[in-house]
């Protein structure tokens, strides 16, 4: 059963061919990021390019990690960006952010989840769980989701690829998923038919999950 309500992002992207693809495949959100040392960098400059390519046709996540809230905040308004995406952040950090940006994503880890309210709503529009170890593309055991789930809108992320995000939804019932390099050819470097493949791959199991954001649209 295709599951239209399943928020699916492709992050990472560098190109504008990528963006159509992604576009074209039917994803929801790409997203572009800013923090150095990450083989998927871009700079201030080049993510805005990205963003103003994307025009609309689909919801631009800018992807950061390192900075204060007001540098992030800052790099988004420079942006031009539908949603900021905050690594590492801790409560406080993020009500700011909020108080500068109007729509905040917040990633985090189970392992870096250190107690239940870690996975509670800090008013963040949606929580993305990933590895822990961002942007690694390593798998982590989904089973330990059993001992707390996030309470609100959450995506998956972490080591999900074409052959393996459909069972990831089955299983963790998230409201969405976000990849990267399980769609990339080289650290980097998309590959545009693994792009296609995962976000049918993702569409074509049913998520169960309560929390869904919103139909397949741009939000």
């Amino acid at each position: 059963m295709v599951s239209p309500s399943l928020l699916v992002k492709i992050c990472g992207l560098r190109t504008e061919a990528a963006i159509d693809v992604a576009v074209a495949a039917g994803a929801d959100a790409v997203g572009f990021v800013i923090a150095e040392g990450s083989p998927r960098f871009v700079d201030a400059e080049t993510a805005r390019r990205l963003i103003d390519h994307t025009a609309g046709r689909a919801t631009t996540v800018l992807v950061t990690k390192g900075l204060t809230p007001e540098a992030a905040a800052s790099a988004a308004h420079g942006c031009g960006v539908d949603v900021l995406q905050v690594h590492g952040f801790d409560r406080p950090q993020v009500e700011r952010t909020l108080e500068l940006f109007p729509r905040v994503w917040r990633a985090t880890s189970l392992a870096a989840a250190t107690v239940a309210s870690d996975l509670d709503s800090w008013g963040e529009e949606i929580l993305l769980i990933d590895s822990p170890r961002a942007g690694s593309g390593e798998r982590w055991d989904l089973g330990a989701l059993q001992a707390g789930r996030p309470t609100g809108s959450w995506l998956l992320a972490g080591g999900l690829d074409p052959q393996n995000v459909a069972q990831a939804v089955s299983e963790a019932r998230p409201s969405g998923v976000d990849v990267s390099s399980g769609v990339e050819s080289a650290p980097g470097i998309k590959d545009h038919a693994l792009i296609e493949r995962f976000v049918a791959s993702a569409r074509s199991v049913a998520s169960s999950s309560s929390s869904s954001p919103r139909e397949r649209r741009t939000i």
